[in-house]
């Protein structure tokens, strides 16, 4: 799984990523990089759209640590994404994170432009989505340049909270405080996963309370993976009457992936996105995908997707289906 959950979110925050290369290691500093580079010829979901080059991600991931003794580590992480430079943005470099953190024991806390804790949940295997999101924390907001986060490794249960101080504008209309928790673990192979997010807006007296629940477990020639998430109010304001909704917005990916080879992996999956809201849609995507591993280097990977929605444009043209090829070089 793309988010194998205990795995995947142990190595993000005080241990560096797991694919990091370590550049340098001595007197009890260390600083490792790691880069993942992902091209991709796409032709997405909708209605005429057209084939072109896409840049998933270009990034890179520098993490340093200074071992402080007695149990005690400090460490910051710096991260640059250069997709938007890649299409020509004229504001195309982007720091995606900068914080510093102290690591004591099993625990760990950090603060600066990061993650939320929300955003380790999800099992969604798609190469790109492009009528839903991945679930309803990706709907609303899932990280922040005010964040104050404590992670807490234990042998096979996993704990974040991250509490976002004062979230403003980013031309997605979202301002206000986060509160997000999200617990997994393991149990006889089978991933559970928890998650739970409160945001208060500035603008309305209530808050906004989204939850979600996942499953996973490896067969050994496949994998089955489901989440179900639900958020209580709608980020987009009505049309008509100019106040914000506060319909319920439910959300469940349900995914397969195959290990066809020691190389090779085939997923298949699809996702539902619904409101009570008669102005929203009941929307229903469906993809599959497959990815090679070169076994000299299983960093280095091609893969392919196609994906197809239920999406209708006003004159009710169905959307054509999307297809997407590509390679990823990552370390």
């Amino acid at each position: 799984m793309k988010k194998l959950l205990l795995a995947v979110a142990v190595s993000t925050v005080a241990a560096g990523s797991v694919n990091a290369a370590t550049v340098y290691e001595k007197d009890g500093f260390t600083y490792k990089l790691n880069g993942d580079f992902q091209v991709q010829f796409r032709q997405a979901t909708g209605i005429d759209e057209r084939a072109e080059v896409e840049f998933d991600d270009l990034e890179l991931k520098n993490y340093v640590a200074y071992d402080l003794g007695n149990d005690l580590t400090a460490f910051g992480r710096l991260d640059f994404g250069f997709k938007d430079a890649a299409e020509d943005d004229e504001n195309g470099s982007n720091l995606e994170e900068a914080f510093v953190g102290l690591k004591y024991g099993v625990t760990s806390f950090s603060f600066g432009k990061q993650n939320f804790a929300t955003d380790e949940f999800g099992i969604e295997e798609a190469i790109e989505v492009e009528d839903i999101d991945e679930d309803r924390f990706d709907g609303f907001k899932t990280d922040g340049d005010d964040t104050i986060r404590v992670d807490i490794e234990l042998d096979n249960v996993y704990i974040a909270a991250s509490h976002e101080m004062d979230a403003r504008d980013d031309n997605d209309g979202i301002d206000g405080e986060f509160y997000d928790l999200f617990v997994a673990t393991e149990l006889a192979g089978l991933e559970l996963a928890a998650a739970f997010q409160q945001y208060n807006p500035v603008e309305i007296d209530d808050s906004v309370s989204t939850w979600g629940l996942s499953a996973a477990y490896d067969f050994g020639v496949v994998k089955l993976a489901a989440d179900y998430s639900v958020s209580d109010w709608s980020k987009d304001k009505d049309q008509i009457t100019g106040e914000w909704a506060e319909e319920d917005m439910t959300q469940y990916n349900v995914a397969a992936v195959f290990a066809v080879a020691s190389t090779t992996d085939v997923a298949v999956g699809m996702g539902n996105k619904d409101s009570d809201a008669d102005r929203y849609d009941d929307i229903t995507e469906w993809y599959a995908n497959v990815t090679y591993k070169f076994p000299e280097a299983k960093n280095v990977s091609v893969f392919a997707e196609i994906a197809q929605s239920d999406v209708e444009n006003e004159a009710g043209d169905d959307a054509d289906m999307g297809f997407l090829a590509g390679m990823r070089v990552k370390f």
